[in-house]
Formats: C-alpha cells, sequence, structure tokens
C-alpha cells in the first residue's frame, strides 16, 4: 500500500510494475484487495494502480460528496500527483460508473475503458442494495456481521426480488449473496459505515439505480471499450450487458459463464486472458478535441436514452433465445 494526501485526505492505493498505465477501481464497499489476484500478473508488463475510493478501505472517509463526479474528480487528482498522464481505466460495478464519467469528464486522460458488470446502464439492482439505500432498514444491515445471518439475507434477497418484479433469477441471487454479505460486513466502523451508506445515496434507491450512462455511450465511438459480465449475476443483470454493448458502436463483449458479480474473483485466469488480449489487440485512443466537439454537437437520439421498443428488441436479438425468455 502507497498513500498521497490530497485536499487534506489521506488516499490509499497499490502500486505495482511498470509499462502504460492500467487504473482498477473497484466496487461499493469494497477496496483495492479485491485485486490481489490479478495484480501481480498484469504488474508483468503494466503499472498497475488500484486506489481505495475515498471512504473505503484505508483512505480517509470524510464527510463529503461521494457522487460519480466526485471519485472522477479524485482519480484525475491521484494519478496527476503520481505523474500518470494516460490510462486504461477498469473499472468493477460502481467503479465502472466512475470509469464511465473519468472517461466523459476527463477524455484526453484515457486509453481504453474496460466495464466489469458496471453500474449505471438501467435501474435493475440486486434487491439487497435497494433495501440497504432505505434510511429505516440501515440498523438492520448491522446484524450481518453476525455468524448464520447469511440464511436469512439469502431469504429476504429472494423475497424483494419477487416483490419488486426484477428480471433477476433466484439462482443468480443466492451466487452473488456471499460475495455482497462480505462486502457489507466487513464495513469496519460507523465512519466507514456512514461513507458507504453516503456512497449508496448516491447511486441507488428502493427503485434501483438512479445514474445512468446511456445517454453519453456515443461519446465512447473512437474508444476501445471492453465489457465483461457474468451470466449468473444478480447484482447488476448481465442484460445490462446488451444493452451497453449495443450502445457503445464497437464495444467487444465477455460473458463469463457461470460466473456472478464478481468475474475476476470467479475466474480470475479466465479474467486475465479476456483483458490481456483486448490490451495487446487495441491501440490507445488518440484524443482529437475537435472530434469531440462534434460528437457533443450531433448528440444522440432520444430512443437510445430511453430505450425505444425497437432498441429493446435489437437488444434481446442480441441476447440470443435463452436471454430473451429469461429477461
Amino acid at each position: 500500500m502507497m498513500f498521497r494526501t490530497i485536499h487534506g485526505y489521506r488516499r490509499a492505493f497499490r502500486m505495482a510494475g511498470e509499462g502504460p498505465a492500467l487504473l482498477l477501481l473497484h466496487g461499493i464497499g469494497d477496496n483495492s484487495s479485491t485485486w490481489t489476484e490479478i495484480i501481480p500478473h498484469l504488474a508483468k508488463n503494466y503499472t498497475v494502480i488500484a486506489p481505495d475510493l475515498l471512504g473505503h478501505g484505508r483512505s480517509d472517509k470524510p464527510r463529503a460528496d461521494y457522487s460519480v463526479a466526485a471519485y472522477a474528480n479524485g482519480m484525475r487528482d491521484l494519478l496527476s500527483t503520481l505523474g500518470v498522464e494516460n490510462v486504461t481505466v477498469v473499472g468493477h460495478s460502481l467503479g465502472g460508473g466512475v470509469a464511465m464519467q473519468f472517461a466523459y469528464q476527463f477524455p484526453q486522460m484515457v486509453d481504453r475503458l474496460i466495464l466489469v458488470s458496471a453500474g449505471g446502464v438501467t435501474k435493475d439492482v440486486h434487491p439487497l442494495l435497494r433495501l440497504a439505500s432505505v434510511p429505516i432498514a440501515n440498523e438492520a444491515l448491522k446484524l450481518l456481521r453476525i455468524p448464520g445471518a447469511m440464511p436469512l439475507v439469502q431469504l429476504v434477497g429472494s423475497a424483494l426480488s419477487s416483490l419488486h418484479g426484477t428480471s433477476l433469477r433466484p439462482g443468480a441471487i443466492l451466487h452473488d449473496t456471499p460475495d455482497l454479505v462480505r462486502v457489507l460486513s466487513a464495513l469496519p466502523d460507523p465512519t466507514a459505515y456512514e461513507a458507504y451508506l453516503r456512497t449508496l445515496r448516491a447511486v441507488v434507491d428502493w427503485r434501483g439505480q438512479v445514474v445512468t450512462m446511456l445517454d453519453r455511450c456515443y461519446l465512447t465511438e473512437n474508444l476501445p471499450v471492453q465489457l465483461i459480465w457474468g451470466d449468473q449475476d444478480s447484482v447488476i443483470p448481465v442484460s445490462h450487458a446488451h444493452l451497453a454493448h449495443a450502445a457503445m458502436p464497437d464495444s467487444r463483449l465477455d460473458i463469463f459463464r457461470g460466473a456472478g458479480h464478481f468475474p475476476f474473483r470467479d475466474d480470475p485466469m479466465h479474467f486475465l486472458e479476456v483483458v490481456e488480449d483486448f490490451l495487446s489487440s487495441t491501440r490507445p485512443l488518440v484524443y482529437d478535441e475537435a472530434r469531440w466537439r462534434q460528437m457533443l454537437i450531433s448528440g444522440v437520439g432520444e430512443s437510445v436514452i430511453t430505450g425505444s421498443a425497437a432498441t429493446r428488441m435489437a437488444v434481446l436479438d442480441a441476447m440470443g433465445s435463452d436471454e430473451r425468455s429469461a429477461t
């Protein structure tokens, strides 16, 4: 672990290797240790930077702005202190939303974008996270630290899925619940817990995700983008991967069979294989300010943002008959 103090707050991060820079962004409630299995392999050819986002891990946990925009600013500032001008950004879950926001705010710094079970595509999200965003349920989350609580959490997750009528499959919900419990039960103190809740409420409410990236996906037109998802993901269903793939021209989609919300933990060797293939087979984006300006002027059609019937059918066709029948 290394540390930098920026704007008066200490930020923790892991850094290893030499070569082109990779920025690994973890999900909500998690920390940089989630990447420990893959960092040594990537560090053979790349400079790997894996921060603990503010409010997470060993970084400070102030009463502050925990929006995805603020996280993107924080990453820009951290990279600036390290003298890193360009990165390939790898974002998991919430980190995927931060990665997209970073690419939007600082396009001149982004070589490539790798989104792993990324948040912010559409509203569906694991029922446990919806419940956690409700103020009256916050105290109940502390019970997750009690041994033997997992069966109850699994039961609540399945029940909430039925109540809210989501497209999540019961088997998938049980697949991801242990990792969610790991993340929630690892919150070490009241300060970390409050930071977690502030972050969660910035992106999720009882109805699901409140932040979407669909309205700006067209800006990735010339950016190499890879989407990695588990087909058993109950936190952010695999249908989101197909929708994002349809909204991002020329993006690459890798679906991990039998994997849940943490494909890099479920199958780290396969994850390394597809990521390293993507990195070696694509060239970093050469930022063109004039082209970026023209894309902003041209904009995107409303049907892409709202998800017209034609758009939804195109996504279902891309998913195939098995996914279509499950959705």
